[in-house]
């Protein structure tokens, strides 16, 4: 989801924000596509998508740092599926995770399997990438408060946005004090580059779920594939809000029903903000190449 630095009540914007990327990004994909690519999807034609989005909000926080500064400082994770003849690319930058539900031969079983590389600094894996970016920094990455930030500020080390840590010129007045580096930046901090996944979709793929950190914070893989499979596809992404919720209060030892009455805007101490895209594969369509909007649900606490 959106991740802001600001301490603000955007809540609704956030989530409204995150979706207006993913359709920004959809768009730059199809300008690509005809413009280079002869109507083709390639890793390459999902990179220049992304590349022109991150270009066109950088452009945005130029124009308006004047007025709004703070625009610097605000970022969103990226999470995009794209099918082109019976293949999937997924392209991912920041925390947020896609997982499949497979259908486990003829057992009735459903099988998940992540489709997604995440970029959070609490993955080791992810802080030897930044502590190889950055030899000379030991700074890059710091443990505060149990949790592991990029320069001690923010968990993802990649998104779109969050210009104050890819740009010298705006990490400094007048955005607040506590954004800005004590030292000059002589590279950028975070990166636009997604990773891609590429699958070769199989009649046993069942369906996806795409969401913010927020969701998996409280389900396993496994636990959100058996609640979608096990449950009519209608109202999918409100199921998996919901127990998502259920568990977020079971570990403060509160009631359900006590954990929705609590403002929205205290309730991020509670849980992360929540976005869950539920999308089912019509597999005759896929193989005939047609073009229709496929059964989906979507999701967010905000309407939970």
């Amino acid at each position: 989801g959106l991740h802001e630095t600001l301490v603000l009540s955007f809540r609704d914007r956030r989530i409204l924000v995150w979706h207006c990327v993913v359709g920004i990004v959809k768009l730059c994909v199809y300008a690509a596509m005809t413009a280079e690519s002869e109507g083709a999807v390639t890793a390459e034609t999902i990179q220049r998508a992304f590349r022109q989005t991150e270009e066109g909000f950088t452009a945005l926080v130029s124009e308006l740092w004047s007025t709004r500064p703070n625009m610097a400082t605000v970022g969103t994770c990226c999470l995009v599926g794209v099918i082109y003849q019976q293949t999937l690319f997924i392209a991912n930058l920041g925390d947020s995770r896609v997982v499949l539900g497979k259908k486990v031969g003829n057992t009735g079983g459903m099988a998940a399997m992540q489709l997604s590389t995440e970029h959070n600094a609490n993955i080791e894996a992810i802080r030897h990438e930044l502590k190889e970016l950055h030899p000379t920094d030991p700074q890059i990455v710091v443990l505060k408060h149990g949790v592991w930030r990029v320069k001690g500020i923010i968990q993802v080390s990649r998104s779109i946005g969050d210009v104050y840590m890819k740009h010298a010129q705006y990490n400094r007045e007048p955005i607040n004090a506590k954004f800005r580096l004590p030292e000059p930046m002589n590279m950028p901090i975070l990166s636009a580059n997604p990773t891609i996944i590429s699958h070769a979709l199989h009649p046993n793929d069942s369906f996806l779920i795409f969401a913010s950190d927020g969701l998996w914070e409280h389900l396993s893989n496994e636990k959100a594939v058996a609640i979608v499979h096990s449950h009519p596809r209608a109202g999918s992404a409100k199921r998996l809000v919901k127990a998502a919720l259920q568990e977020a209060a079971r570990k403060r030892e509160m009631r359900y029903s006590d954990l929705r009455k609590i403002d929205k805007k205290v309730r991020r101490h509670f849980h992360d903000d929540i976005t869950v895209i539920v999308l089912f594969f019509n597999h005759d369509l896929i193989s005939r190449g047609a073009v229709q909007d496929p059964p989906v649900s979507i999701r967010s606490a905000l309407e939970h």
